[in-house]
C-alpha cells in the first residue's frame, strides 16, 4: 500500500508542484488548505507524513504543529514545515515545537522527494 502524505498548503501551485513530485515517486497525496480545519483533516485519517506551511488562512503552521505533538494520533506522525520565510527565527521555532524538517521555498523536486523518503523511513 502507498505511503499517505497530507499536505496542508493554501498556495495553488505548490499543491499542485509537490502532489505531481510525490504522486510520479509512489505517494498517495491529499491536500488540505485550511488551518482552522487541518487538525480535523489529520485526526479523521492520520497520514504516513505532513507537509505543513507556516502561513495559512484560519492558523498559523507553528499553531497547528503544536496542536499535532499535543494529541496522542498525531504526536509521532514526522511533520515537515514548509515556508516562504526562510529566517533563522522561524527555523528555530519549527524545530523547537516538533517538526521533523524545515524546508523553505523555493524548492527543488528532488529535495522535497527526498526529504520525504527519508522521514517516512526513519
Amino acid at each position: 500500500m502507498a505511503k499517505r502524505v497530507l499536505l496542508i498548503e493554501d498556495e495553488p501551485n505548490i499543491i499542485e508542484a509537490i502532489s505531481f513530485i510525490l504522486s510520479r515517486d509512489g505517494f498517495t497525496v491529499h491536500t488540505h488548505e485550511n488551518g482552522d480545519t487541518a487538525m480535523t483533516k489529520v485526526l479523521a485519517f492520520p497520514p504516513d507524513l505532513i507537509i505543513l506551511d507556516v502561513m495559512l488562512p484560519g492558523r498559523s503552521g507553528f499553531d497547528i504543529l503544536q496542536d499535532l505533538r499535543a494529541d496522542p494520533i498525531s504526536a509521532k506522525i514526522p511533520v515537515m514545515m514548509l515556508t516562504a520565510r526562510g529566517q533563522t527565527k522561524d527555523r528555530e521555532m519549527a524545530l523547537r515545537l516538533g517538526a521533523n524538517h524545515f524546508m523553505t521555498k523555493p524548492f527543488s523536486n528532488a529535495e522535497v522527494r527526498d526529504n520525504v523518503r527519508s522521514l517516512i523511513e526513519a
